[in-house]
């Protein structure tokens, strides 16, 4: 499937399931019209009664303290209306929600964009012909952005073998090209990379999270605890940072944030014996997961590598096959000094996923396919602002749409036309 096909699909949605919506929807019209021609008296009635809710939701929404005792009529109006709305809820969110999760990524790489991308549409501008020059050009941007050298020599290898495959002459469409390629490489022999290894229903997943200080890991992790929770999780919190001044109460302020227990002990306690304390915790709750942070002293890096080995062995010792995922937590905008980071942890434990921060606030977004590249290790989450919902799945089409958005708009409109 071609790069335009999905990400069209990721944007639009299913036709068919949409030709679906519209018939029904076209029934329900004639059936209204049908009503207004018979019942007219009962149509202005039930207007009205729209009307008065509607003035009920406005003055709760702008006083919220002061609630009326003696509104049940009125609350079973507005329950009806609520009822009726989370009925249609399924047909009007399906296809904005992708259509945002794609604006996120795009918001979230404009510095990269502005940086990157620019020059490559002036590359392109200023290059007619696809020939050397132009390709040796390409690859010097592509370092600038941090895309990583291995990955940009595989690349480029990719690009020379397509133009010369396709007989391309000129530059017009070649993003599309670049595009598909860096997608290629991101993917290649491996699927379903941004899953985490959620455990059966009744069993309890441990997820322990590395990284040095400073990369937002215990923001991070409050943001997966909220995520987590909307799919109706019930989530617990480890405070295993006990060195760092403030971790312990920063995951507490999150916790409360979120409605998480935050299992703890005295800052400068044994972190394996938190972990201990956590997982007998989060059995007796029933909860469904348990997020572990970790202390991130890499200047100290015998002595945090050892931590986290015997903070591992605990969790294994309690809970056999745990942690089912060990997330890296790297800041993007420290560029290549972030993939430096990521081998330092993969020696030491086994990591799983990484969760790229801070991503919106770099221009070198091309971190992300160096550290796949090279590391072999999944980009599972990506930092895309400070909101609570701006941590997301990474999805390399996305992510790519965000690299070359402007471009590719322009292109893609060229193709429907």
């Amino acid at each position: 499937m071609s790069f335009f096909k999905r990400l069209k699909d990721k944007l639009v949605g299913n036709p068919v399931e949409e030709e679906k919506v519209k018939e029904i929807t076209e029934e329900e019209v004639a059936e209204q019209k049908q009503d207004e021609a018979t019942e007219p008296a009962q149509i202005e009635a039930t207007i009205e009664e729209v009307e008065k809710v509607e003035e009920v939701s406005v003055t709760e929404s702008s006083i919220e303290t002061e609630i009326p005792e003696e509104i049940d009529q009125e609350q079973l109006e507005q329950q009806e209306v609520q009822e009726v709305a989370l009925m249609e809820e399924p047909v009007e969110e399906k296809k904005p929600s992708a259509w945002s999760i794609t604006q996120k990524f795009k918001a979230g790489l404009e510095k990269t964009r502005n940086s990157f991308t620019s020059k490559v549409n002036d590359l392109v501008a200023r290059y007619r012909k696809v020939d050397e020059d132009f390709f040796e050009e390409l690859e010097d941007l592509l370092l600038q952005a941090d895309v990583g050298f291995e990955t940009v020599m595989e690349l480029m290898d990719k690009l020379r073998f397509e133009v010369q495959r396709k007989n391309i002459k000129d530059t017009n469409g070649i993003q599309t090209i670049i595009s598909e390629k860096l997608v290629e490489i991101y993917e290649q022999g491996e699927e379903d990379l941004i899953e985490l290894n959620m455990q059966p229903e009744g069993e309890l997943t441990v997820i322990l999270f590395v990284g040095v200080n400073g990369v937002g890991k215990t923001t991070t992790i409050g943001k997966l605890a909220h995520r987590l929770k909307s799919q109706g999780k019930t989530v617990v919190l480890a405070a295993g940072d006990t060195f760092r001044a403030g971790a312990i109460d920063q995951l507490q302020v999150w916790g409360d944030r979120v409605g998480c227990e935050v299992i703890k002990q005295s800052e400068g306690s044994d972190p394996a014996a938190v972990m201990y304390d956590a997982i007998r915790a989060a059995k007796n709750r029933k909860a469904d997961v348990l997020i572990c942070d970790t202390a991130g002293r890499l200047q100290n890096k015998v002595n945090l590598m050892n931590e986290l080995e015997k903070v591992h062995r605990v969790i294994s010792r309690e809970i056999p096959n745990a942690p089912h995922e060990v997330l890296l937590a790297l800041d993007a905008t420290t560029g290549q000094n972030a993939l430096v980071q990521a081998q330092t942890f993969k020696e030491a434990t086994n990591v799983t996923g990484i969760v790229l921060t801070k991503l919106d606030g770099t221009a070198k977004g091309g971190i992300v396919l160096a550290i796949r590249n090279k590391l072999h290790i999944p980009v599972k989450f990506v930092g895309l602002g400070e909101k609570m919902d701006d941590l997301q799945p990474f999805d390399a089409e996305r992510y790519v749409y965000g690299l070359f958005a402007d471009g590719l708009d322009k292109e893609l409109q060229n193709n429907e036309d």
